[in-house]
C-alpha cells in the first residue's frame, strides 16, 4: 500500500484517462461475459428445434448478428483499455521520471558524493520502467478480472447455487498461493534490480574511463568484472523467474481441479435432470473465464512483484532529503557588496575527522584571497562552503555581514562563479557550454566573453567554429582549451564573486600565461577566493591564508609571509628551486 499511495500522487492529472481505460474494461468485461450466455442460447434454440420440430432458424440468425455486435464491442473495448491505459502509464512515467531527475538535482553533492552514476540512472531508467507494466498491465488486468469474477458469479449462482459452490472449493488455495508467491518473489526481484543498477555502474565507470583502461591495457581485467556484474543480474533474475514460472503452472493446476469438480458434478447433475443441458454448457464455458481471474493474477504477479520492488528503490531516492537546508523565510541575495567573512568554521566529511578547524578570515569587497597549502589540507572544502556544497559543521559564513543561510540557495550560488582545475563541459557546441554561463545571452556577448577569456582565437580555428560539437566531457579539446571555455562560460555569468579553484594547474606555460591573463580580466572587481597550485600566480593577492592540518598557520600578504621565513616561505622556496631543475 505504502508503494501505491506514493505512486497515486502522479496517477491524478491523468484521473480522466483512467476512467476512460476503466469503462473500456468494464464494457469488454460485459462483452466476454455475454459471448458464453450466446452460445447457452444458440444451444437451447438447437436443443428446442430437434425436440419440438420448431424453427428456431430465424433465432439463430438474430443469435449471430448479436454476436457480431458482442465482437465488435470486445474488440473496440479492447483497443480502448490498451491504448488507453498505456497511454495513460506512459505519460505518468514521463512525470516520474521528471519530477525524480528534478529532486535529485535538489539534493546535496554529498548525495552524489555516496552514490554512483550509473545507479542514480538505473532508478530513473530502469526502475521506472517497470511501472508501466503495473499501471498498463497489472492494474487494468486486476481490474477487468475482478469485474469479471464478479459477474460470472453471479450468473453462475443464478444458473445452480449448488454446482456454484462446488467450483468455489480451489478459490481459498488459489488465493493462499497468489499471497505467497508475492511475499517471497518481491525481494528476489528487487535483487534483481539492485544488481542491473550495478552493472550500469560499472558500464557509466569503464565508458567514462576507457582512456584509463586502455593506458593501463586493463580491458580483459575490466571485461572480466564487467562479465562477473553481468552474470550476477542474470542470477538473480533467473532465481526469482525460476519461482514465477514454477507458480504459474501451479495455479493452472489448482484452477483445472475446479473444471473437473464441474465437469463429474455437473455431469451428475445433467443426467438425472437437475440442471438442463444449456446450462450445462454455459456452465463449463463460464468456468474458464470464472478462474481466468486468479490465473491472470498468477501470472501478472511477476511483473506486478518486479514492478512493486522497482517502486521500492524509485520511492528510497523520493523520501531522500537534502542535507543542505533553506530557511522557511530566506531572503534573496541581491545587490552584492561581495564582503566574505568565516567566523571559527569547522567541518567534517566523516564524522569525528574534521578537515577543517575554527577557520576565521575576511575578505573585503572587490580583493582577493588565496588559500594555500599541500594537497589535503582543506582549501577546496573551504571553497566548496561558501556556495553551500556543504555546510559547516560549526562555525557562520557571512556574505555582506548575513549569514548565508539566510539566503535563498539560489540567489546565493547566482552570485558565485566557479572556476575549477577539473573543467566539466557538456556534449554540445562550444557556444552551448559558454552559455552555460547565461542562457539568453547574445552572440556578440558570446563572442566578448570568449576573447576576454583568449579562447576566441582557438575556437575559430576549430572545424564549425563556435558551433564545433566537442564530445562528452569536451574530450576533443586541450586541458587548456577546456580551461579557457570554462573561464569564458565564468566571464559570461559575471557573478560578484569567484572562486578559482587551481584553474592553472596540469597546463604548460604558455597556456598558462594566456590562462593568467584571462583570470586577471575576469578578477577585476570582483571578490576573489583563489586556490593556487603556483604560488607566482598569487603574488598580488590581497590576503594570503597558508593552511596546515586543517588549520591557518600563517596569513598575510605575500611579501609579509615570505620574511616570516615559515611554511609559505619554505613553498616558495621549494617552488622556485624545482622550477630551476626543471
Amino acid at each position: 500500500m505504502k508503494e501505491f499511495k506514493t505512486l497515486m500522487k502522479f496517477v491524478k492529472p491523468y484521473k480522466i484517462w483512467v476512467i476512460l481505460a476503466t469503462l473500456s474494461m468494464v464494457v469488454m468485461t460485459a462483452m466476454s461475459v455475454a459471448g458464453p450466455w450466446a452460445i447457452r442460447s444458440l444451444t437451447a434454440f438447437v436443443e428446442e428445434g430437434v425436440k419440438e420440430g420448431v424453427d428456431n432458424i430465424s433465432k439463430v440468425k438474430i443469435l449471430a448478428l448479436i454476436v457480431v455486435g458482442i465482437y465488435l464491442f470486445r474488440g473496440i473495448s479492447r483497443f480502448g483499455t490498451n491504448y488507453i491505459s498505456h497511454y495513460a502509464a506512459w505519460k505518468i512515467l514521463e512525470d516520474i521520471r521528471s519530477f525524480l531527475y528534478l529532486h535529485m538535482q535538489k539534493l546535496s553533492i554529498k548525495f552524489f558524493k555516496d552514490r554512483q552514476t550509473g545507479e542514480l540512472m538505473s532508478r530513473i531508467i530502469n526502475d521506472t520502467r517497470n511501472f508501466e507494466v503495473l499501471l498498463a498491465h497489472a492494474i487494468p488486468t486486476i481490474l477487468v478480472n475482478g469485474l469479471m469474477f464478479i459477474g460470472i458469479f453471479v450468473i453462475l449462482f443464478t444458473m445452480n447455487i449448488t454446482l456454484t459452490l462446488y467450483t468455489l472449493i480451489p478459490i481459498p488455495f488459489l488465493v493462499i498461493m497468489v499471497l505467497k508467491f508475492s511475499k517471497v518473489s518481491r525481494p528476489l526481484f528487487r535483487k534483481a534490480q539492485d544488481r542491473i543498477g550495478e552493472v550500469n555502474s560499472i558500464l557509466q565507470d569503464n565508458f567514462s574511463g576507457i582512456k584509463e583502461i586502455k593506458a593501463f591495457t586493463k580491458e580483459n581485467y575490466e571485461g572480466k568484472r564487467t562479465r562477473k556484474s553481468i552474470a550476477s543480474y542474470t542470477n538473480a533474475i533467473l532465481k526469482a523467474l525460476k519461482l514465477s514460472n514454477g507458480f504459474h503452472p501451479a495455479v493452472e493446476f489448482v484452477a483445472s481441479i475446479g473444471t473437473v469438480i464441474v465437469i463429474l458434478v455437473g455431469g451428475i447433475f445433467a443426467l438425472e435432470g437437475e440442471l438442463p443441458l444449456p446450462d450445462l454448457v454455459a456452465f463449463i464455458l463460464y468456468l474458464n473465464l470464472f478462474y481466468q481471474p486468479i490465473m491472470a493474477l498468477g501470472q501478472i504477479n511477476e511483473g506486478l512483484q518486479q514492478a512493486l520492488g522497482s517502486a521500492e528503490r524509485v520511492i528510497d531516492i523520493i523520501n531522500e532529503e537534502s542535507d543542505i537546508k533553506e530557511d522557511k523565510n530566506a531572503i534573496n541575495l541581491k545587490d552584492v557588496k561581495g564582503n566574505i567573512e568565516f567566523k571559527n568554521v569547522s567541518f567534517h566529511y566523516v564524522d569525528e575527522i574534521p578537515v577543517i578547524k575554527n577557520i576565521s578570515f575576511k575578505v573585503k569587497s572587490g580583493q582577493t584571497l588565496a588559500l594555500v597549502g599541500a594537497t589535503g589540507v582543506g582549501k577546496t572544502t573551504i571553497a566548496s562552503l561558501i556556495p553551500r556544497f556543504y555546510d559547516p559543521t560549526s562555525g557562520k559564513i557571512l556574505i555582506d555581514n548575513i549569514d548565508i543561510h539566510q539566503y535563498t540557495l539560489k540567489s546565493l550560488r547566482k552570485q558565485i562563479s566557479l572556476v575549477s582545475q577539473d573543467v566539466f563541459l557538456f556534449n554540445g557546441t562550444v557556444k552551448d557550454n559558454i552559455l552555460y554561463g547565461r542562457i539568453n545571452a547574445s552572440d556578440e556577448e558570446v563572442i566578448e566573453a570568449a576573447k576576454a577569456a583568449n579562447a576566441h582565437e582557438f575556437i575559430l580555428n576549430l572545424e564549425n567554429g563556435y558551433e564545433t560539437h566537442i564530445g562528452e566531457r569536451g574530450v576533443k579539446l586541450s586541458g587548456g582549451q577546456k580551461q579557457r571555455l570554462s573561464i569564458a562560460r565564468a566571464v559570461l555569468k559575471n557573478a560578484p564573486i569567484l572562486i578559482l579553484d587551481e584553474a592553472t594547474s596540469s597546463v604548460d606555460t604558455e597556456t598558462e600565461m594566456l590562462i593568467q591573463d584571462a583570470l586577471n580580466k575576469l578578477m577585476k572587481n570582483k571578490t576573489s577566493i583563489v586556490i593556487a597550485h603556483r604560488l607566482s600566480t598569487i603574488r598580488d593577492a590581497n590576503q594570503i591564508v597558508v593552511l596546515k592540518d586543517g588549520e591557518i598557520v600563517e596569513q598575510g600578504e605575500h611579501d609579509e609571509l615570505v620574511q616570516l621565513k615559515g611554511l609559505y616561505s619554505k613553498l616558495c622556496h621549494a617552488q622556485s628551486a624545482n622550477k630551476k631543475i626543471k
